[in-house]
């Protein structure tokens, strides 16, 4: 039977959303969207200055398109320190719903990637590659039941990627634990059922994690995403994030991963790029 609902098609309008890993690149695109579709939008960041600036950014968008910039908060969490990890992510709930329990968790929080050589791995890089991403995801799904509203309305979605279908030798290891956030991912749509759990898969996008790479070498890295996608495109974070409002309305989604990879999969992969 077809919705009555003035917001038939506009399924975010008064949700609240948390995004970690909003103050940049594909998490900040979320909120903004988000916000669009007027949500109640709550971000968080291990960096304050950047925190700030987001808001800031946010909250300038809420009212050129209508929206209450009140319908924007913000808090550091740190998901880096694997002492405080669980109590962080514990206030960071709490802050989170003091108006109401959440309706969607997005998890774009991500680091800098170490990529270590597979033959010079330490046990100690290992765990500093996994905590933000694989740990943070865990201990965030520990805590959600207490948080959201249970419901197939409600979703929780993990960031991927598609190094975990076709890795180069860089990527190795960061294939594994990518392959293991979409593991994840399945497990936790059971584990927290009826919310629903789903993993974006993108593909080369580029945010401020290609500031890590030399300038003088940024054109070719570039080059060579485009060329193994089959679009000829490097992502944009505005494109990503539809995938992840996507995941947030479809209430028949769950356990599942959706690509935003512009094809990579199925590519040529004779152009690329050799990071090592």
């Amino acid at each position: 039977m077809a919705s009555s609902s003035p917001f038939k098609y506009n399924k975010l309008q008064g949700r609240r959303v948390l995004v970690l890993g909003g103050s940049t690149g594909i998490g900040f695109c979320v909120a903004e969207a988000a916000v669009e579709h007027g949500a109640f939008v709550t971000i968080s960041s291990s960096n304050q200055t950047k925190l700030d600036q987001a808001v800031s950014r946010l909250q300038s968008h809420a009212k050129a398109v209508g929206v209450s910039p009140d319908n924007i908060t913000a808090k550091t969490c740190d998901l880096s320190n694997e002492d405080t990890l669980d109590q962080n992510v514990i206030d960071l709930l709490e802050f989170a719903t003091k108006n109401g329990k959440l309706d969607h968790v997005a998890f774009t929080a991500g680091d800098a990637l170490v990529l270590p050589k597979l033959n010079d791995v330490t046990p100690d890089q290992l765990r500093k590659s996994s905590t933000v991403r694989t740990y943070g995801s865990i201990f965030v799904a520990k805590h959600l039941p207490k948080y959201i509203n249970q419901s197939v309305q409600s979703s929780f979605t993990l960031t991927g990627g598609s190094a975990s279908w076709r890795p180069s030798a860089a990527f190795a290891i960061v294939s594994g634990f990518g392959a293991g956030i979409e593991g994840l991912g399945r497990g936790f749509a059971v584990a927290l059922k009826p919310v629903r759990v789903n993993t974006v898969q993108p593909g080369a996008v580029h945010t401020e994690l290609f500031s890590g790479i030399p300038e003088d070498r940024l054109p070719a890295v570039l080059e060579s995403f485009k060329k193994e996608s089959v679009t000829g495109t490097v992502g944009t974070p505005e494109e990503v994030a539809e995938a992840y409002v996507y995941l947030m309305k479809d209430s028949f989604a769950t356990g599942g991963v959706v690509e935003s990879n512009g094809g990579r999969l199925v590519g040529d992969s004779k152009d690329e790029f050799k990071f090592s």
